[in-house]
């Protein structure tokens, strides 16, 4: 009897055939070795491939390997090119104007809380997306980065062009006496270098990223605004198209978890950042408080004239009360 059952079980796997997985893509600019690879990519997809039994994996796609202009990440996930990718809303602020009004002065100071805000108001924000929020993060407020002037007091900006993360960022550039450009992030070495843009609003772990201490002779440690926010994302009509057991799958190797992690990673790695650039030899200026103020004083009126303004179905004002009420 037990010689007939173990060939009826034998035989029923061979009929069923060998089990079924998915690979997916994940798309991404950086280099394998960036940050956020060892703190959200890597780790996503490990737990992915653990949680499923090896069902669900994910192969990735670093340095542009699927596309290699940042701000159309998004378009190459609705377009079904990767099925997941990592990008930043800022790069088409006008899909995502709520998740952007993260980067205004005075809503949060490092990648940590940053994150937490951005957790928090999710419910909210996840409707901007076309998409499955696996994860959204956040680094830490900026610092300024320039060659040939350095910035030590409100004046010194004066007619500098400060490159920015997204157009949020333009007003309140504007407002200390400088001009801004919105630009992605694998362009700005070589543009502070060549002199095509003055200096570089950016949080300080790129300094490590992307080597800005080559270009850089200065880095003024503070500057009006707040964490850039990132996000994980996934094609929503294939996820909608997994079964119940699969979605399970993706949203345990997600959500708040891996978010938190990306903030954590962005703060060691801001403080990595300025250490690099200071072994470097860039010379790094600490505003004092009363200098700080005058900034804050100076960009006041740009964020107070926003507060009115849409930000998709909500006004500026109400988005920030959103993230201050977090």
């Amino acid at each position: 009897m037990k010689k007939i059952l173990a060939a009826a079980f034998a035989a029923s796997v061979l009929l069923a055939g060998p089990a079924v997985s998915r690979e997916l893509s994940l798309a991404y600019f950086m280099g394998p070795k960036h940050p956020m690879n060892g703190a959200v990519f890597t780790p996503f997809a490990e737990k992915l491939a653990d949680v499923s039994g090896g069902a669900l994996t994910v192969q990735q796609y670093p340095g542009g390997a699927l596309n290699s202009v940042p701000p159309k990440q998004y378009s190459i996930l609705l377009d079904g090119v990767a099925d997941i990718v990592f990008t930043l809303p800022g790069y088409t602020g006008d899909l995502f104007p709520q998740t952007n009004i993260i980067t205004y002065p005075g809503i949060c100071e490092d990648a940590v809380t940053c994150t937490d805000v951005l957790l928090a108001a999710l419910p909210t924000l996840e409707k901007e997306y076309n998409a499955k929020v696996l994860a959204i993060w956040a680094n830490s407020s900026p610092v300024l980065l320039t060659r040939d002037k350095p910035v030590r007091r409100l004046e010194d900006l004066a007619g500098m062009k400060i490159r920015v993360t997204s157009k949020q960022d333009v007003p309140f550039v504007e407002a200390l006496g400088a001009s801004a450009v919105a630009q992605p992030v694998n362009v700005i070495h070589q543009n502070l270098a060549n002199g095509v843009i003055d200096a570089i609003a950016i949080d300080p772990s790129a300094i490590g990223s992307f080597k800005l201490h080559e270009p850089a002779n200065y880095v003024t440690t503070w500057f009006p605004g707040s964490g850039s926010a990132f996000v994980l994302l996934m094609n929503k009509p294939l996820y909608e198209s997994l079964s119940d057991e699969e979605r399970a799958w993706v949203d345990a190797a997600s959500g708040a978890e891996l978010s938190k992690n990306g903030g954590a990673v962005y703060l060691k790695a801001g403080t990595r950042g300025l250490t690099i650039a200071a072994d470097a030899g860039v010379e790094l200026i600490e505003l004092a408080e009363a200098e700080r103020a005058r900034f804050n004083a100076a960009v006041q009126p740009a964020k107070d004239a926003l507060m009115a303004e849409k930000a998709g179905d909500m006004t500026v004002g109400d988005v920030i009360k959103l993230f201050e009420g977090m």
